[in-house]
């Protein structure tokens, strides 16, 4: 099945220009085109852009993006070298996931402050200095 440039934007919620700018960098680099030069996306394409989407979501840079490409396609020689740049884009997601779950505690943390000061009525935003206030407000 083929499919154009629009239907894969809108199937991996790309813009064109994203997916052009893809192409022109070799991102993409096997997109076939038709009679008339219109670019001709095949389903491998698309499942290819899916990666493409979920290395850029989880942090994965242009040249790194440009790399593995290339080394994709310098064959099965290049697979440890793949498998390392992947390992450590795990550890980045992995780092940043823990960050997360850091920042939710706190989150977590001060809800249950408010929760238990609107309890006992103590939040009063116009009583003492916002000084004191940013105090004990801020405590984790």
């Amino acid at each position: 099945m083929s499919y154009t440039i629009s239907q894969v934007s809108d199937q991996t919620g790309l813009s064109i220009h994203t997916l052009r700018y893809y192409e022109k960098e070799g991102i993409t680099p096997i997109i076939k085109r038709n009679e008339s030069g219109r670019r001709i996306y095949e389903t491998k394409d698309i499942e290819w852009l899916k990666y493409i989407c979920c290395f850029r979501a989880t942090g994965m840079t242009i040249a790194d993006l440009k790399e593995f490409v290339t080394l994709v396609m310098q064959g099965n020689e290049t697979i440890d070298q793949r498998i390392s740049m992947l390992k450590k884009q795990n550890e980045y997601i992995q780092s940043k996931i823990n960050q997360l779950t850091s920042y939710q505690a706190m989150i977590d943390h001060k809800i249950n402050w408010y929760s238990n000061e609107i309890g006992n009525s103590k939040v009063c935003p116009r009583e003492g200095s916002i000084e004191n206030r940013l105090n004990s407000e801020w405590k984790y």
